[in-house]
């Protein structure tokens, strides 16, 4: 009977992302998967990043993850989202070649040391005594291992939906699974059933694309990686357009076939994302929506039209689409469908993503109730370290909501829980000043090489950057002309009454950027424009970055505070009710986390507080 370290079962992001780091940790470990081709496949869009995406990716890839690296390999397309904003929520996001980056994590997967990789459908998990202890396949074989790591996606007794057809299968053709749901519900997992979907692709030459909005990428700017040297070309272009009020009426001419309305679709769909259908139905008083046109690779001919989701029949889908200016003649090469899952509640897990029911088994990705690579990704590198660190009594990786997107995501996903699909966004972050695309490798890449996953070059590359942001704050202290500081002032129309003495002083300005201050008084010669913006955004916000930083040190304060996982929270008088019932059913491990419950208000806390300091008291006295 064979045996592992480790079995990884599912090979989207997150089982990629995981079976990785656990290889490169030393782990013998076992990556199984429905079928080769759908290694790291982007069954939807074919993109990754976007709005608090783009900062995931860069921080899984500061802590030693692949995606970042892959994605800058096959960018067709680079840009720099929300440029017209504050730095707290500008975020990359790529166009990248979905059959090329298949294909090139594939490879890294199949040269990967201590790393099988096997095509098989996984039926059940194994667990004897409350510990997992391995998977069985449907062919009936047993495979043993230490820990088992579930990646399954959307796979879980899956069924796609376009009108009244519906097929028990995977994403874009693939097979689904079968049984293992049954498995984790043996084991006393609650199942919760999602939905999700994604709009036609269409033939390339035929759109009219002189009735769209060119969008161009971005020369010049960051990569996801922090390793990436070369620059990525911008190869392709995308299109904004919309619909309008004669595909409105289609729509709602056709709401009585819609499986959306009609009462075919069961599972729990994304409030971030809406199909066409629930646009016009929700927001009836749009006479528009928009749509972009993005290409899926570099040679094809097939166009994703982002923002058309539909389950409508095909017929109607036809319909829809030619009523679209710029499409009257357009082809439908694969229809818009909808698709239905199996995923665990999210509140049944631990910080480290480990089962609070079976132990050294752990949960990443879509089956934990998330939508989106990115988000997938970052749960199967974080479920891949703990499990490593499990084996190895090391202390677990538990990342903090103010060092990573990645601390809130898996927060909020085991304190709060979700009831749709969850997808990561700005606004969930508290401290998103701090969590910026730029700085992802200034707050985690130590975090990385004391894990064990950031290599001696990208450590070195790193500590070289830290010494040349120092420089540039030494470069900065510098005393300048009052000529030339005045000089520069006039021509920025500012006040020249009180002059700053120091560059420091001087890029204090609103009006001023380092790039003027480089220009005008040449102090930066040879280093990255990247550095330079990053030590810009550090001192243009200084104030707004220490007022966050003594929040942090509150917060810190009640993540430090433990609390007893066996305790019976119905004992403390003070308590309400709702308090009571919601800490018992989570189990916090923090009093931090307990303050982050639904249900649990500021008086709870304050009452708890009270209640821990006068039993701290007690303890003392005896």
């Amino acid at each position: 009977m064979k045996e592992y370290d480790v079995i990884v079962v599912g090979s989207g992001h997150a089982g990629v992302e995981s079976a990785l780091a656990l290889a490169r940790l030393n782990n013998s470990t076992l990556l199984t998967t429905l079928n080769l081709d759908s290694i790291s496949f982007l069954a939807c869009n074919p993109s990754i990043g976007g709005t608090a995406k783009g900062q995931l990716v860069s921080e899984i890839d500061a802590l030693g993850g692949e995606m970042g690296k892959v994605s800058d390999r096959n960018i067709l397309q680079l840009r720099l989202l929300n440029t017209g904003k504050g730095v707290a929520v500008q975020s990359l996001r790529a166009q990248v070649d979905k059959h090329a980056y298949h294909s090139d994590m594939k490879s890294v997967l199949e040269n990967q040391k201590n790393l099988d990789i096997m095509q098989c459908e996984v039926v059940e998990i194994l667990a004897c005594d409350g510990k997992v202890k391995g998977i069985k396949t449907a062919f009936g074989e047993e495979i043993l291992a230490k820990a088992v790591v579930v990646c399954t996606g959307v796979y879980l007794e899956s069924k796609i939906i376009i009108g009244e057809y519906t097929k028990d299968q995977g994403p874009n053709g693939f097979v689904n699974s079968h049984g293992l749901s049954s498995s984790l519900r043996d084991l006393g997992f609650d199942i919760l059933r999602f939905k999700t979907g994604t709009p036609a692709r269409v033939l390339k030459s035929s759109i009219d694309y002189s009735k769209f909005e060119c969008q161009k990428g971005d020369d010049g700017i960051q990569t996801f990686s922090f390793l990436t040297k070369k620059q990525p070309k911008n190869v392709a272009v995308c299109y904004l357009g919309y619909t309008n009020e004669k595909t409105h009426q289609i729509i709602r001419n056709n709401l009585d076939r819609a499986p959306m309305f009609s009462g075919m679709i069961k599972g729990v769909g994304p409030r971030y994302c809406p199909s066409i259908e629930d646009k016009v139905v929700r927001f009836a008083d749009k006479t528009r929506h928009q749509i972009f046109l993005e290409p899926e690779d570099k040679y094809g001919n097939e166009i994703y039209v982002q923002g058309f989701s539909s389950s409508m029949p095909r017929d109607v889908q036809e319909e829809m689409y030619k009523s679209v200016d710029g499409f009257e003649n357009v082809k439908i090469l694969r229809n818009a469908y909808a698709i239905e899952y199996d995923c665990i509640s999210s509140l049944d897990l631990l910080p480290t993503l480990e089962s609070k029911k079976v132990q050294n088994l752990f949960f990443a990705g879509q089956i934990n109730g998330t939508s989106g690579y990115e988000e997938a990704a970052a749960q199967g590198l974080i479920a891949g370290i703990n499990a490593n660190n499990k084996l190895k009594n090391k202390e677990p990786l538990i990342l903090r909501r103010d060092q990573a997107y990645i601390g809130v995501l898996i927060d909020d996903l085991v304190t709060k829980g979700t009831n749709e699909p969850y997808r990561m966004m700005t606004s969930r972050a508290e401290y998103r000043l701090l969590l910026r695309q730029d700085n992802a490798d200034i707050r985690l890449t130590q975090i990385g090489r004391d894990v064990g996953l950031v290599d001696d070059y990208r450590y070195k590359k790193f500590c070289n950057k830290l010494k040349k942001i120092d420089k540039v704050y030494k470069i900065l202290s510098q005393k300048l002309r009052a000529s030339d500081v005045r000089n520069l002032l006039q021509q920025k129309q500012e006040s020249t009454q009180i002059l700053p003495q120091t560059a420091r002083e001087l890029l204090k300005r609103n009006s001023v950027s380092i790039f003027d201050i480089d220009q005008k008084f040449n102090l930066f010669k040879g280093i990255d424009k990247n550095i330079l913006k990053y030590v810009e955004t550090e001192i243009k916000y200084e104030g707004y970055l220490k007022r966050q930083e003594i929040l942090i040190n509150q917060m810190k304060k009640n993540e430090e505070i433990k609390l007893n996982q066996d305790f019976d929270y119905s004992k403390i008088k003070g308590l309400r009710l709702e308090a009571r019932q919601k800490l018992n059913l989570h189990k916090p491990l923090t009093l931090g986390q307990a303050s982050r419950i639904s249900g649990v208000s500021p008086a709870d806390i304050s009452v708890l507080t009270v209640y821990l300091s006068l039993n701290k008291r007690k303890s003392k006295r005896s």
